[in-house]
This record gives C-alpha cells, structure tokens and sequence, in this order.
C-alpha cells in the first residue's frame, strides 16, 4: 500500500490514447522466407514475420496447420533468409500459396496449393552447407539452422520453434570489410508493419554496446 503524501505522488500524464481491438498485432518485424524440407524430399518455402533472435537462438511462431511447422515436427533443418525490401514482390507472389495438400481448412479462400514456390516467387535455390533445405540466393542475410525445439503456443493454433543458428551468409555488400559485422547502415531488412511492406529510414543512433566498427562517415 502506498502511504505517501498526495503531494509527493507523481502527477499522471494526461492520457491521449485510445483503445481499439485490432485484427492483427504485426506491429513492425522483419519478413523472413523460411525453407524447410517436406516429407517426399522436396523443399518448402514460406513467408513469415514472427521471428526473433537471442545470442545464436532464432525463435519463430508458425501457424499449427502450414507445411513448414509439419515439416519441423520431423525434420528440423531449416534456413531462415532474409529479404531486402526490393523483394516485397516476390514474398507476396508466396503468400497465398501452401504447400499443403489439399489446402488446410483454416487458410484464406483464396490459398493454392503449390508444389514449386520458388518458381512461382521468381527466386532461386542456393544450396546450403551444414542443412538440407536450401539457401534463398536473393536473400542478402541466411541463417542456416536446426529446430531444436518446437512446441504448441498457449492459444493451441500455432507453434514456437526454437532454432539454433549453425552458419550464417551474408552478401559482402553488407558486410563491414575485414570483419564479421554486419553494417547497418548498409543493410535494411524487409518489415511487415500491420500488413504493409516498409524498409528501414536513415539511422537515428546506436547502441552503446555495439560492437560494428565506425567509419568516418558514420561516426558521430
């Protein structure tokens, strides 16, 4: 129980907001094109934007009933690419595919199976080092990597992977050279914002932790 002084409480800010329900909660992160290697040997590719990562951990929230969760249930190897935002086109020739089929009951009406989403996105497949599923060769950033865990989220209809980063590939154009950092200011990841495609505006700052060298046009 607080027992100090009115006068000593701080004054509430006068409250401008509003409260709304809004059909989605996308509030801004990155898309990512997840491959991942279907029962028959084929390859999957999906579009996803609930993805995070934690030191060498990517964590990934999936629907319960697309193809790539099934996949991961039994083969954990994965990539995840990551797009620029010059390939918003091609993430959305893939969103209203499935690799599933018949269709699951759960997708949009309009939801196609298709067996060849790389052809049907335009993109191509770069094979990869230590996993089965291939690379995304469009994607500037790929992560290859293995699920480790993968489990029902609390409301039952989707899945939270945890994958553990075993390589990573990154076009040298956004690499800082000589080094192993990726250069922010050169790399922009596509962002899914309520629905809506968007990349990154110029830099505002950084970290007191980063670690990416500065140069003399970036110092501050």
């Amino acid at each position: 129980m607080n027992t100090a002084p009115l006068s000593a409480l701080p004054v509430e800010a006068e409250d401008a907001h509003i409260a709304i329900e809004p059909s989605i909660l996308y509030f801004g992160t990155p898309v990512v094109l997840l491959t991942t290697e279907n029962e028959n040997g084929s390859f999957n590719l999906a579009p996803m934007s609930s993805a995070w990562a934690l030191g060498s951990t990517v964590v990934l929230g999936l629907g319960r009933e697309g193809q790539s969760a099934q996949n991961l249930c039994d083969r954990p190897d994965l990539v995840v690419n990551l797009p620029a935002p010059a390939l918003w086109p091609a993430v959305e020739r893939l969103a209203p595919l499935t690799g599933r089929n018949p269709v699951p009951p759960g997708k949009p009406e309009d939801c196609r199976f298709e067996s060849d989403k790389f052809t049907a996105a335009g993109l191509r497949a770069a094979p990869s080092r230590t996993v089965r599923p291939p690379r995304v060769a469009e994607c500037p950033l790929q992560f290859e990597a293995r699920a480790e865990r993968v489990r029902p989220d609390v409301s039952g209809e989707c899945v939270i992977v945890e994958a553990v980063v075993l390589k990573v590939h990154a076009d040298p154009a956004i690499v800082v050279p000589g080094t192993d950092h990726v250069d922010p200011a050169a790399w922009s990841p596509l962002v899914y914002n309520f629905r809506h495609y968007f990349g990154l505006g110029p830099e505002l700052g950084h970290s007191y932790r980063t670690r990416t060298p500065r140069t003399p046009a970036t110092a501050i």
